[in-house]
């Protein structure tokens, strides 16, 4: 039986901490699909198309991931639709653990047959996140180590593109 996980996440931006995760999930699982799903309670700098098309530059080389977007259903509901049995997640720290861990109730509830599988984030990442990164470049910084090339580049196009907006 091919073990198929599914990546759920806004990734706006995807960055190195998530290329991290789905290259060490790659090597657990026969196929690992990147869900590029909407969060409702944040802001996106990207719109889902060009999210989508972003992580599957980042993500090309790995035979064995694919890259959808959705932005209508449960997260349970697009594993099982896509033949799931695992959701993978990442966390970098006790605040997300207690995140994830309601998540992972949740998710049980709805589809006690999917199963989560949790990766401690490495350390070299385990700081970051997508709205400090936001945050950090809105303001000059430069974060391009903590984002792959393609991705950095439209963060850079993005954010100059605001720039001209004020």
């Amino acid at each position: 039986m091919k073990k198929i996980a599914l990546f759920p996440g806004s990734f706006d931006p995807f960055t190195n901490g998530h290329l991290d995760t789905v290259e060490r999930g790659a090597k657990l699982f026969d196929e690992l699909i990147i869900g590029v799903f909407i969060n409702t309670s944040k802001a996106s700098w990207f719109t889902s198309e060009e999210r989508t098309e972003l992580v599957r530059q980042a993500v090309a080389h790995l035979d064995n991931v694919r890259v959808i977007s959705q932005e209508s259903e449960l997260t349970v509901t697009s594993a099982q639709r896509l033949g799931a049995k695992f959701l993978l997640r990442g966390i970098r720290s006790v605040k997300d653990y207690e995140y994830e861990k309601d998540i992972m109730t949740m998710n049980s509830h709805l589809a006690p047959d999917i199963e989560t599988v949790i990766l401690l984030a490495n350390p070299e990442y385990s700081h970051i996140s997508s709205s400090l990164l936001k945050e950090v470049l809105l303001f000059g910084g430069d974060v391009a180590k903590y984002l792959p090339p393609v991705i950095n580049e439209a963060f850079l196009r993005k954010r100059a593109s605001h720039e001209k907006l004020q």
